[in-house]
């Protein structure tokens, strides 16, 4: 692809019941936009009365992940529990930041950023190529290019430096070691991994086919 867009994805969708996931990151065309693994998009929905987004506990390592909740004239509201005992509400133009791993110390030096665009609202386009709802637009590295707007276009822009060192994904899974995957996906099976206060009656269980997978 020439111009400012390098590479377009288009994300897979998965249908929660009240609401629809699209995962744009991993691809079986590419794994990461520099520290960014995994990408998901949902909503929007209106859901009927009684009814409410029901994401159950689930597990992740080695990651952090990154929740921000967009605005609206009936924009919502998400709450987040965690095995750390922590609780937060999370509101419309919210960010919500959860780590998940050990500590650990390294270095990873690139000269390359990396960028990427995901139209989430509205109508926009880089160097006058429209951009596809909900698809994600790899830009071009270190070239100068200019976003445009004319219908009310809500963007997201993500990137950073490329990892130098190979990550492997698998379901809610991040990590260097396939070794590590392999026992964190066995200790989910097995009811290893501490329990979310308030919330311990349910979760969701191991995938015998994992839906997501990078560098297996």
């Amino acid at each position: 692809m020439r111009g400012p867009i390098t590479q377009t994805l288009t994300p897979v969708t998965h249908d929660l019941g009240t609401f629809q996931v699209r995962r744009v990151l991993p691809a079986r065309e590419r794994s990461m936009i520099g520290p960014f693994i995994f990408v998901d998009q949902f909503g929007p929905a209106v859901l009927p009365a009684g009814a409410a987004i029901d994401v159950r506990p689930h597990p992740h390592i080695n990651l952090a992940t990154v929740t921000w909740l967009f605005g609206g004239e009936h924009a919502g509201a998400i709450d987040h529990r965690d095995s750390l005992g922590s609780f937060a509400t999370i509101r419309p133009g919210q960010v919500n930041l959860m780590t998940a791993g050990r500590g650990i110390v390294h270095s990873e030096r690139s000269p390359a950023d990396e960028r990427a665009l995901m139209l989430v609202g509205g109508e926009a386009s880089v160097d006058g190529v429209a951009l596809d709802l909900y698809s994600l637009a790899v830009l071009a590295p270190g070239a100068a290019m200019t976003l445009t707007a004319k219908g009310g276009g809500r963007v997201m822009l993500l990137g950073g430096k490329a990892f130098t060192t190979l990550r492997h994904a698998g379901w809610n899974f991040v990590s260097s070691s396939r070794e590590r995957m392999t026992q964190a996906k066995h200790d989910w099976d097995q009811g290893r991994f501490p329990k979310v206060p308030d919330d311990k009656d349910e979760f969701i269980p191991l995938p015998r086919v994992p839906n997501t997978i990078a560098n297996p």
